[in-house]
């Protein structure tokens, strides 16, 4: 079976294009990038120079697909209509950047209802990705949705949350999801052990459909399942352990989707790369189909 491509967020400091080289000394095979400082509102635009820079980086480095990161500022759910239409227009930036530097798929938090409600948060992030599709048509760059792990008044850490919102989008081609497995072990979802995994990814086909899973953040949970916090650390050393890990990778409906690493950075110990060490983990959890018992046979997602 062919495995699913792995890689890591990598830092766009000195240049987008410098995320390149960053990729291929952690060893991967794909990666994720915030398209602009993701502590900013506002940034210049990006210049011919930038953009060739990239393309000529890319070209041939075999990294592919690259997946964007929204700013942690936007909140398509905000009750608040300045800062609900600041981040409408900010994710339009966002997006047009995407289009530019052709990243097909731009992953954002849902947002937070700040105390109006699920209901009313789920309304707010429907109304705010229609009026983004508007303003975008004609771009190849769409949205993907993360599931969260729950923390205060974010949404979109049930999947029928996420199920709500997609129904309400009018051009659904342009809007999938991210999966994160610490959210979702946070938010509660047994995916540890294989038959725990199975439950959960057959609610996520019947309310949500695997196809639309483009991207998964693979990131193991400081903090036990349930607990609602989101807290990243590195492969196998967390609560969901390597098992959990090893359902996601070797599930052949997903061996399609780039499986990317949010865990954290620097070296350890003994001096080593932790987004290498990382990889080296995802890789090793990676067997024939089947050797894995949580998972049915059928056709990739995509």
């Amino acid at each position: 079976m062919k495995r699913p491509r792995f890689g890591a967020h990598c830092s766009i400091a000195g240049g987008h294009h410098n995320a390149f080289r960053l990729a291929r000394e952690a060893g991967c095979e794909c990666m994720q990038i915030f398209v602009k400082n993701q502590r900013q509102w506002r940034a210049g635009p990006l210049t011919e120079e930038d953009v060739s820079l990239w393309n000529e980086a890319r070209r041939g480095s075999g990294i592919e697909p690259v997946i964007g990161h929204g700013t942690y500022l936007i909140n398509l759910a905000s009750p608040d209509e300045s800062l609900w239409r600041r981040s409408i227009a900010a994710f339009i930036d966002e997006l047009t950047r995407c289009e530019q530097l052709g990243i097909r798929w731009h992953v954002t938090h849902p947002g937070a209802h700040r105390g109006a409600g699920t209901r009313a948060g789920i309304r707010r992030v429907v109304r705010a990705l229609n009026e983004i599709e508007r303003a975008t048509r004609g771009c190849r760059a769409g949205t993907l949705l993360e599931v969260t792990a729950g923390q205060g008044s974010s949404i979109g850490c049930r999947i029928e949350e996420i199920a709500a919102i997609l129904g309400g989008v009018r051009d659904g081609s342009r809007v999938g999801i991210c999966l994160d497995t610490c959210h979702l072990f946070a938010a509660g979802y047994e995916i540890a052990d294989p038959a725990g995994y199975h439950a959960v990814m057959d609610e996520l086909d019947r309310l949500v459909g695997l196809k639309r899973v483009r991207c998964i953040h693979m990131n193991d949970s400081l903090r036990p399942r349930g607990s609602q916090t989101d807290r990243h650390t590195h492969i196998g050393r967390g609560r969901i352990g390597r098992q959990g890990f090893a359902n996601f990778i070797n599930d052949p409906r997903l061996r399609e989707v780039p499986m990317i690493l949010e865990t954290p950075k620097g070296r350890d110990p003994h001096g080593r790369d932790w987004d290498r060490l990382n990889l080296a983990a995802l890789r090793r959890l990676a067997r024939s189909q089947g050797e894995n018992p949580a998972v049915p046979s059928g056709p990739p997602a995509g």
